[in-house]
């Protein structure tokens, strides 16, 4: 039987290749994968839902008889009959626990030409309502002036999802105070095909909404 010492040179090189390329595969197997760029962190969630082009609210509410409100882009009708409406808040927003207290809330669609309004309700350092000329509505919530819609509704339902609740309402009233082109949020700025205004930092990158 033949010794190592008296093997073929190319067996013996052979062998100690196939070793080297088992240890290679085992150490790769080992080793965590790099993460796809597919992988939905926050930093590319937030990105990718960028390409998402939304309309721009204010969800106004009265805590005792102060008026409250903050932007909010996450809103969407969910019923007809019964009619109900939801949208979404920050678990670390400081504005939505003080509307949940009231059990009513109005959502406020934005035009075009109001990115004031926006600005003032679109982060902590916003003017919200002061000097703002708002109305209270026959079912207590705060009317903002000159927007396309408003939504007048109770909070039936409050669901937790993650970082937010999702905030269900049954419609009291609505209203139509005039025809307009809605104001939109796309990539980090106002408006689609030709941006109109870059909106007031950080709201729209994570900014705590509610």
């Amino acid at each position: 039987m033949p010794t190592e010492s008296s093997r073929p040179l190319g067996a013996l090189v052979n062998q100690v290749y196939t070793w080297g390329m088992v240890r290679h595969m085992s150490a790769l197997a080992a080793e965590p994968s790099a993460a796809p760029t597919t992988d939905p962190t926050p930093t590319r969630m937030r990105a990718a839902m960028g390409s998402f082009a939304t309309g721009v609210t204010v969800v106004t509410g009265l805590d005792e008889a102060e008026p409250v409100g903050f932007a909010c882009q996450s809103f969407a009708s969910v019923s007809l009959t019964p009619p109900l409406v939801l949208f979404c808040a920050d678990h670390r927003g400081r504005t939505w626990p003080r509307i949940r207290t009231s059990g009513r809330f109005a959502v406020n669609v934005l035009g075009e030409d109001q990115q004031d309004l926006c600005n003032r309700f679109g982060s902590s350092r916003g003017r919200r309502f002061e000097e703002l000329d708002w109305e209270s509505s026959p079912w207590r919530t705060p009317s903002l002036p000159d927007v396309l819609m408003r939504v007048h509704a109770e909070v039936v339902d409050v669901h937790v999802e993650g970082d937010h609740d999702v905030v269900i309402g049954r419609v009291l009233g609505l209203e139509t105070p005039r025809e307009g082109r809605p104001l939109l949020f796309y990539r980090g700025e106002f408006g689609v095909e030709r941006p109109v205004a870059p909106a007031p930092y950080p709201w729209g990158f994570g900014d705590r909404w509610g």
